[in-house]
């Protein structure tokens, strides 16, 4: 099978990723072995500069771009926060522009974390999908570069995680993860085929953003009218073609999990590890929750993807209820 990119590519933008991230640990939680039953592998993308796993990715897309066709007179994206804080700060790092595109509501935690970091914020747009289509517009009015959510390079760099993670754990069983637009899923199933190991790969959405579960059943592009969840991570209506070839050829299945379900999770990492879970980081085990009675006698892991609640979502949570989206 063709691969995004070889691990000669990967070991190459390690010291470009390390100029923002230091290698997040993957810790086995006791609490969680006593709850599942099994042991439970989290690989703590909370822990970057920007508290989520997207701080790979920009630096990486924007570098290659610069030695390419040099460099561009700003850059411009639609976001609902962690791709902004990346490419924001990314851009601070490499002296640039940064203007960010987020739909209306969008988690006032996260615009206010994207212009501490010097971005430029538009709001604009009902949902993510529409603000993208207004960031392609802007970005040819400014003569900006416009950096996309999914991309090779976007992917190469997000892989680094799943480097550290099968270097530190080699001996997985099944790994789950949440989709966005899917590069995080996608950089953990190419640098496992790079590895030649056997790990199960699960991808995970909302059931209240269901497109990529709906495209990899059906084998091609399903598109939804909404995607309201409060996993904001996870509110996609439109899956990448890009995207969805590499989990049709790499995921046997992907999982939904509900609201509660995702409520649940935030609340069982914050009591078992005292890590703070947006909705898209607790995603991932959620759905090995649903799983566990089929995961005895296994070594699983779980992407702890992000860290970016807000505050009053958190409350919401952790008085047993499930925030609105």
């Amino acid at each position: 099978m063709t691969t995004l990119f070889t691990h000669e590519d990967l070991q190459a933008v390690l010291p470009l990723v390390r100029q923002i991230v230091p290698e997040t640990p993957a810790y086995s939680w006791p609490l969680l072995r006593k709850r599942f039953g099994f042991e439970v592998v989290v690989k703590h993308e909370n822990h970057t500069p920007i508290g989520a796993f997207k701080a790979r990715s920009s630096i990486v897309y924007i570098q290659k771009h610069i030695e390419a066709h040099g460099r561009p007179k700003g850059i411009i994206s639609a976001t609902r926060g962690n791709h902004g804080q990346s490419m924001a700060l990314a851009a601070r790092i490499l002296g640039l522009a940064a203007t960010l595109v987020v739909p209306e509501g969008n988690a006032e935690g996260k615009n206010r974390a994207m212009r501490a970091l010097g971005a430029e914020l538009v709001v604009e747009g009902r949902d993510f999908d529409i603000s993208r289509k207004i960031a392609e517009t802007v970005a040819q009015e400014r003569t900006y570069l416009m950096v996309p959510s999914f991309h090779r390079n976007i992917v190469l760099g997000v892989a680094t995680y799943a480097l550290e993670l099968f270097r530190s754990c080699s001996d997985l069983d099944v790994v789950y993860v949440p989709v966005g637009m899917g590069s995080g899923a996608c950089g953990l199933i190419t640098v496992r085929d790079l590895l030649n190991l056997k790990t199960e790969i699960v991808p995970v959405v909302s059931e209240c953003a269901p497109a990529y579960k709906l495209s990899h059943d059906a084998g091609k592009i399903v598109t939804t009218r909404t995607a309201k969840t409060f996993a904001d991570g996870m509110a996609c209506r439109e899956p990448l073609k890009a995207a969805l070839d590499i989990l049709k050829k790499g995921a046997d299945r992907i999982v939904s999990v509900s609201e509660d379900e995702i409520a649940d999770a935030v609340r069982t990492l914050f009591s078992d590890t005292h890590n703070l879970a947006e909705g898209a980081g607790a995603a991932a085990l959620a759905a090995l929750k649903k799983d566990a009675a089929h995961l005895k006698g296994k070594k699983a892991g779980v992407i702890l993807s992000g860290g970016n609640i807000d505050e009053d979502v958190m409350r919401t949570i952790l008085r047993g209820e499930t925030p609105e989206a």
